[in-house]
């Protein structure tokens, strides 16, 4: 049996920064067309730029500075003078981190601030393109988990090195030995995990650590919260309460020149009968408005 017979709160999650404003308000725009059932939808933002992303607040859309919810210890800078220089996250508890790092640790910091069953975590740079229901992610009481077997590996991935050094820094975190390779691949633009985990992966990260879960993840040079949320359900738990699925529900344009329209259908049309959403990576530079026509009634 697909779904439940009682509803579960899923919250859709999405970090965002000043770069990928108009992405993010396309991806607003296509949950509102697209995503059938009411949910609530949370972006996470750095202080800098909370007040531009205000503008998106509505009754179930809510925007979350990260001052409300990471450390005070943590602190953003600019490295120059312009609204456009680059910015970084310093503190004496972990090594320099630039903005992607920290939206890792905002994904995983609103499961302390909210109360639903799942997140659905969704990147700024993607949009649902077709209905979607979030009771579907749900069979009986499992939650659907993103996993690739054995997809880590030498032969198959492009910045190999980066997924290895991310696998081992997940494992390490969560207390476990060093892991084999190949390895299963957590990792998506649209996935999907339990808050309740999240929570106790956070304890025992503590636990295995010996210090609170920021700086212990901070302290990686690099890091992926997809693989550390795989380590910890498959290596720690072991009765994951997941379903797994081996395709992404979101088909992703990872690198390469900018779309046209033209080349935008094209995509659409391999999109397998299961995936709902297109990733179009910010990147590539590819124009927000190229992407509009999708959301037409």
């Amino acid at each position: 049996m697909v779904g439940s017979t009682s509803k579960k709160r899923v919250a859709l999650v999405t970090p965002s920064y000043a770069a990928d404003f108009e992405r993010c308000k396309l991806l607003c725009e296509s949950v509102d067309r697209f995503v059938s059932d009411e949910v609530d939808h949370y972006i996470l933002v750095d202080n800098g730029d909370y007040a531009q992303f205000s503008e998106l607040t509505g009754r179930k859309r809510h925007v979350v500075n990260e001052l409300d919810i990471l450390p005070s210890w943590l602190h953003c800078f600019r490295q120059g003078f312009s609204k456009t220089s680059r910015k970084v996250w310093l503190s004496t508890k972990t090594w320099p981190m630039r903005g992607w790092h920290v939206q890792q640790l905002r994904r995983i910091a609103i499961a302390n601030f909210i109360a639903h069953e799942a997140i659905l975590y969704c990147d700024s740079d993607m949009l649902f393109v077709r209905p979607f229901e979030t009771q579907n992610l749900w069979h009986d009481e499992s939650l659907r988990l993103y996993r690739k077997p054995n997809a880590i590996n030498s032969n198959d991935l492009e910045d190999t090195a980066l997924h290895f050094d991310w696998t081992r820094s997940a494992a390490a975190l969560n207390g476990l030995s060093e892991p084999s390779f190949p390895a299963h691949d957590y990792i998506n633009n649209l996935v999907t995990w339990r808050r309740q985990h999240v929570l106790d992966m956070c304890a025992n990260i503590e636990n295995s650590t010996g210090t609170d879960w920021v700086s212990a993840i901070g302290r990686n040079r690099s890091f992926s919260e997809c693989q550390i949320y795989g380590a910890y359900v498959d290596g720690v738990l072991e009765a994951p309460d997941h379903w797994y699925a081996t395709e992404g529900l979101c088909q992703t344009y990872w690198s390469g020149e900018a779309l046209t329209r033209k080349d935008v259908e094209a995509f659409v049309d391999k999109m397998s009968d299961n995936q709902v959403a297109i990733g179009i990576q910010s990147f590539t530079n590819t124009e927000p408005d190229v992407l509009r026509y999708l959301l037409a009634a």
